[in-house]
């Protein structure tokens, strides 16, 4: 094979960390010696088939059984490996946020949503819970046999989201035998063991017997971490809440807790600290947060191909997926209660603060014996009766241990069904296919409790906030526990796609042809998700969810589109390709992208490119219907600046709270539109050293999003307007208030197009193979990611906001992550080391700086007489805790799940057998 060839197969093979061991089986099957019949092929970037080693766009091939070397057994540990991803959603964010337990990708930190996804080249439906990307979860690990990451916007091919890049899954075209791998990983501390398993069989020759049927079914198991498993969940309380059990009471501005007046205060209790005035309690919610979830996966794919004669092809598709992630937090709080001081009977209360009888003796607040305390129905604390509450009455924050922590189930199911014919007639290659997709994602929740009852046995003297329940209140209580299906979503897309691709001849004597490809597109997407009505209205009160919540809507795209590659010099190719696109929501556009290739030297390439891209508002962001949701740990900007409490306010409802905010969709938005770039080259002295590097830069403009709570916060002058204040100027701490609009003080972060974001950086890639007669192969390969700059308007006009290496808004994005691997091999064995290191950076918390996260894998593997392979390894090899953050976006306390790992050191078995 010629020098030319050989250097495009290295832009196929770099270079991430564990692509580079890929680049290593490409050049030891295929040396400049050795003859090889080159097929062509359409690889993740261009519609055009051709001979792989004639294209050069900016992509990294990563071969699954090198990962399964590494231990690697789910897609969210595929992403990890990716520089060019900025962060990762896993289930761990699933965790108290109402995410459904998806995964997603985000390339160049644009958002998951502007990161196209792929199974073998065409669509995934997005998940049916916020349908805003598919659920990365439920691709089929096991049948895959590569992943395919291109690095540059591709809206021009692919249309829609693909603006940070596009991550094509590939699957194996066919398979013949049987193969059986079973596996484990067993963290050195308590909590998150995982079990995986995988099987897979196949018939037929394609070239011999005319066809080919294979299947695979992988399994995987994954314990929880809980908040407790690991010893720097001490470094810092995080997620407090001043809703508490004990519980705090409050009346006039002033609380009280009896847990303060015990001996040590507050903090004598493990899960309490005391609260900004000292006078009441905060719960640390952190302490009951799953670091990790437990998840059970299963997923299966079944493919059939049919050799119909020499020029066509016929195959059938099918897999299938059920993720179920199961997450805890804290227990139910109540902050909007009441606790009568007289009964109904004329009776006094035993479990009021102050009354004979009460565990708590010393009430510590002014108790008035008339209606003092502002509400919706009495809104300047006069005299006037409130129904169901008599004089002298206080106002509760109370935690409904005895039920329990709260639990979440999320199950999501994906099923997809392509049959497809492909071949060539009359010179062009060509595929055709009608695809249906679908995804189900229901909710399940435990733990919460009916809210009307335990109001009413709070008011009413039957349940003791303060201690431990008698047998009333303990049967109450368990009378209000509820558990059952609360939310239901369903998302479907229709489809049918065609492309034809041939070569025209060599128009300008360039020794190459020009080639072409056409094709177009159909599809109908259909999104619905809602609350479980009858469930939802016994929950209210605990989880906030409208059981009138209906969402959803509908649309049909069509699209056409044009490719065409000329090669102009011997040296030099251009390609263009344009795309169009028509939404029946919104309107159409038009996205061109032009692109080339240029060869001076058999050992130099230069590559770059120019694009238009898009993204259109997702069903979602059109139709959601409006919720109202916790926000983070924040202190009121107004009543408690500086965390310190104004005159007259409690810093229990102020100071370090969570806050109720109002989400829902726009069907006024607008496409998000972008300019891509590319410039790049590779450079391979030698058939075994490529070094390369590809500079890009994206300007994305008019973002949807909200604008993210911690902006508001940190400016009320400005963002005045989407403060929505109750009567005394308070905002809402809990769901229980917002059943009535007249009780909810809330901020306001619907869904809007927003300022726009630039960012440019380089992809740095090195890859270094020694060859010995005796000690076999050593691979060296490095891959990194440097961010020049990542700058964002929070809305239309506004200030730029630095986000490098800087946690501004709702994340931080990395200066340099960087992966770099060693492995060697001879014969039957190999082993290998991994490095993954991410920069540091300047916290949500200005104080703090995070410093850099780097941790080590080591691993070998050994073959026995060709059937049957053992794997060993150990990940994190020097226990490497993630370093602390004091933010608050995600549940998690005292680091960042969507860059660390809490898991620590962990040891990993894989056991793979073959046969015929």
């Amino acid at each position: 094979m010629h020098k030319r060839t050989m250097l495009a197969r290295s832009l196929l093979v770099a270079f991430s960390g564990t692509a580079a061991l890929s680049g290593t089986a490409a050049f030891a099957q295929t040396t400049p010696t050795q003859p090889q019949e080159l097929q062509r092929v359409e690889i993740t970037g261009s519609a055009i088939r051709r001979i792989d080693a004639e294209t050069a766009v900016p992509i990294t091939v990563i071969r699954i059984d090198d990962l399964k070397k590494q231990g690697v057994t789910t897609i969210e540990q595929v992403l990890q490996g990716i520089t060019s991803s900025q962060m990762t959603l896993g289930s761990s964010q699933s965790v108290g946020a109402g995410t459904g337990g998806v995964a997603l990708a985000d390339m160049r930190g644009l958002g998951a949503n502007k990161t196209l996804i792929l199974l073998n080249g065409r669509r995934v439906a997005n998940n049916a819970y916020l349908n805003r990307a598919p659920d990365l979860s439920t691709i089929p690990f096991a049948a895959l046999e590569r992943v395919e990451v291109l690095r540059d916007g591709a809206s021009a091919l692919y249309g829609t989201d693909a603006i940070g890049g596009v991550i094509n899954f590939i699957t194996r075209r066919d398979f013949t035998g049987g193969s059986v791998t079973v596996g484990a990983d067993i963290p050195k501390e308590s909590g998150g063991k995982s079990l995986n398993a995988n099987i897979g069989y196949g018939i037929g020759d394609l070239n011999k017997d005319n066809f080919n049927i294979f299947g695979f079914f992988d399994y995987q198991k994954q314990n929880r971490i809980g908040g407790l498993d690991r010893p720097f969940n001490a470094r810092f309380p995080g997620g407090l809440s001043p809703t508490t059990f004990p519980a705090n009471y409050f009346q006039a501005g002033t609380t009280g807790n009896p847990a303060a007046s015990q001996p040590g205060g507050c903090a004598a209790t493990p899960t309490l600290i005391s609260s900004a005035d000292g006078t009441g309690c905060q719960i640390k919610t952190a302490s009951f947060v799953d670091y990790v979830p437990k998840t059970e996966r299963y997923s299966g794919m079944l493919k059939g191909t049919l050799k119909i004669n020499e020029t066509m092809n016929a195959g059938i598709e099918y897999f299938g997926a059920r993720s179920e992630v199961a997450t805890q937090i804290a227990p139910v709080p109540y902050g909007g209660l009441y606790q009568n001081r007289t009964l109904a009977d004329g009776s006094l209360n035993r479990f009021y603060p102050g009354n004979p009888g009460s565990s708590v003796t010393t009430p510590n607040i002014p108790l008035s014996p008339t209606f003092s305390q502002p509400s919706a129905t009495n809104p300047a604390g006069s005299a006037g009766p409130i129904a169901g509450l008599n004089p002298g009455y206080v106002r509760v924050r109370f935690r409904d241990f005895a039920s329990g922590n709260r639990q979440g189930i999320d199950v999501n199911t994906q099923h997809r069904l392509v049959g497809q014919l492909d071949g060539i007639v009359a010179g062009w290659d060509y595929n055709a296919a009608l695809s249906y997709n679908r995804n189900e994602s229901n909710g399940f929740i435990a733990g919460y409790s009916d809210g009307p009852t335990i109001r009413a046995g709070v008011r009413d003297g039957v349940i003791n906030p303060y201690g431990t329940q008698d047998a009333a209140g303990a049967a109450l209580i368990a009378s209000a526990g509820r558990a059952g299906l609360l939310t239901v979503g369903k998302g479907t897309v229709t489809g049918a796609d065609v492309k034809f691709s041939r070569e025209l001849g060599d128009w300008l004597n360039a020794g190459r042809p020009a080639a072409v490809a056409i094709g177009g597109e159909a599809r109908n997407e259909k999104f619905r998700q809602g609350a479980n009505a009858p469930f939802a209205a016994l929950v209210i009160a605990s989880t906030g969810i409208d059981p009138n919540t209906s969402q959803g809507g509908s649309r049909k795209v069509y699209a056409g589109f044009s490719e065409l590659n000329v090669p102009v010099l011997k040296e030099l190719e251009v390609t263009a390709a344009v795309r169009y696109d028509n939404y029946s929501d919104f309107g159409s556009t038009v996205n061109p992208k032009l692109g080339f290739r240029y060869e001076p030297v058999p050992q130099l390439l230069f590559r770059g490119s120019l694009s238009t891209g898009f993204r259109a508002p997702s069903l979602y962001d059109l139709n959601a219907a409006q919720a109202y949701t916790g926000t983070g740990t924040y202190n009121d900007p107004v009543r408690c600046p500086g965390g310190v409490p104004a005159p007259g306010v409690s810093g229990a409802t102020a100071c370090q709270v969570q806050f109720q905010a109002l989400q829902g969709g726009n069907t006024n938005l607008e496409a998000e539109k972008s300019k891509n770039g590319t410039f790049g080259l590779v450079f391979e002295p030698t058939r075994d050293l490529t070094l390369g590097m590809d500079y890009f830069w994206i300007k994305v403009d008019k973002q949807v999003g909200a604008i993210p709570v911690s902006t508001i916060i940190g400016d009320p002058a400005t963002f005045g307007q989407y403060y929505f204040r109750l009567p005394d100027g308070s905002l809402s701490t809990d769901g229980s208030a917002c059943e009535d609009p007249a009780t909810c003080g809330y901020i306001d972060t619907r869904n809007q197009n927003l300022g726009n974001t630039k960012t440019s950086g380089l992809d740095l890639n090195a890859s270094y193979r020694l060859r010995t007669a005796s000690a076999g192969m050593f691979t060296f390969s490095t891959n990194s990611t440097y961010l020049i700059k990542y700058v964002y308007q929070d809305y239309i006009g506004g200030p730029y906001n630095n986000n490098v290496n800087t946690f501004v808004g709702p994340y931080p994005t990395f200066r340099w992550q960087s992966n770099a691997n060693i492995l060697w091999s001879s014969g039957p064995y190999s082993a290998g080391a991994a490095a993954h290191f991410k920069s540091g950076y300047v916290d949500q918390d200005p104080v703090n700086r995070v410093p850099s996260y780097t941790t080590f894998d080591v691993f070998g593997s050994w073959t026995v007489a060709s059937a049957l392979q053992l794997t060993l390894g150990v990940k994190n090899v020097f226990d490497r805790d993630p370093p602390y953050s004091n933010q608050n976006e995600v549940f998690q306390a005292n680091y960042d799940p969507r860059f660390t790992d809490p898991t620590g050191r962990a040891y990993y078995a894989r056991l793979t057998y073959s046969f015929k």
